[in-house]
């Protein structure tokens, strides 16, 4: 039986299937030593699939790990300008991982990496609706009002944000600056800066403090810890009761 490139990569920990599609459409992936560039591309069993000249489908294990992103880091496994990204900082691990969706370059905070592409594809659809929070430092010292229209959801580029949760951590009158917690469960691209622009607070300084249950305890900027196996059947079991 022969099944998409896309969802074989998917199921073969490569990355989620929409991920998959932009490493296909790349030209990085071969079937039976040619290079594959068409997203509708069915393979069977006995088909050689290799991502960047490396096989798929071996018994790779797979692997889960909280990392604490630096700012000035790029989220992705490669950079064409040749700046650092995150996997720079996993040299050391066999594993091929990727991160679990992105934090921006200038932002810091608790990102996942995994070769787990059921779990990314959990993590990262919106159906599943999995929390992350925020702390954001930003201009002026927003009103109950401002904020509660993110409380409510607010238009952006023509589209309403879900409800976010937030809480004003900290004021500086002189200074003239806030800093906000904010949990939202969508993953937008620039989705936190895009809101607090669209009240008139732009944010000066970003981190993410927490993924569903996880967070940063223990660990310093650069850093890294294996997740626990509880933790990966948490995540699993909190995306099992939305599907």
């Amino acid at each position: 039986m022969a099944e998409r490139l896309q969802k074989v990569m998917a199921k073969a920990g490569v990355a989620s299937r929409r991920k998959s599609e932009v490493i296909i459409a790349s030209g990085r992936v071969s079937v039976n030593n040619k290079v594959v560039t068409e997203l509708g591309t069915k393979v069977k069993v006995s088909d050689s699939v290799e991502v960047d000249g490396v096989p798929i489908g071996g018994k790779e294990k797979k692997v889960y790990f909280l990392f604490y992103k630096p700012r000035r880091i790029i989220s992705s496994v490669a950079d064409e300008k040749n700046r650092k990204t995150v996997v720079d900082f996993f040299e050391d691990i066999p594993e091929r991982i990727y991160p679990v969706g992105r934090l921006d370059y200038d932002t810091s905070g608790l990102l996942l990496l995994t070769n787990d592409g059921d779990l990314d594809n959990r993590l990262t659809h919106p159906k599943y609706e999995v929390e992350k929070t925020y702390v954001a430092k930003v201009e002026g010292i927003p009103t109950n009002d401002e904020l509660k229209q993110l409380r409510l959801g607010i238009k952006i580029h023509g589209k309403k944000t879900s409800p976010a949760k937030t809480n004003i951590l900290e004021t500086d009158p002189k200074k003239k600056t806030a800093v906000v917690q904010l949990t939202i469960h969508e993953g937008k691209n620039h989705e936190v800066k895009n809101m607090f622009k669209a009240i008139n607070h732009p944010v000066k300084k970003l981190k993410r403090e927490s993924y569903s249950f996880l967070n940063l305890r223990g660990l310093q900027s650069g850093e890294f810890r294996p997740l626990k196996k509880i933790e990966v059947e948490r995540l699993y079991e909190i995306t099992d009761k939305k599907s």
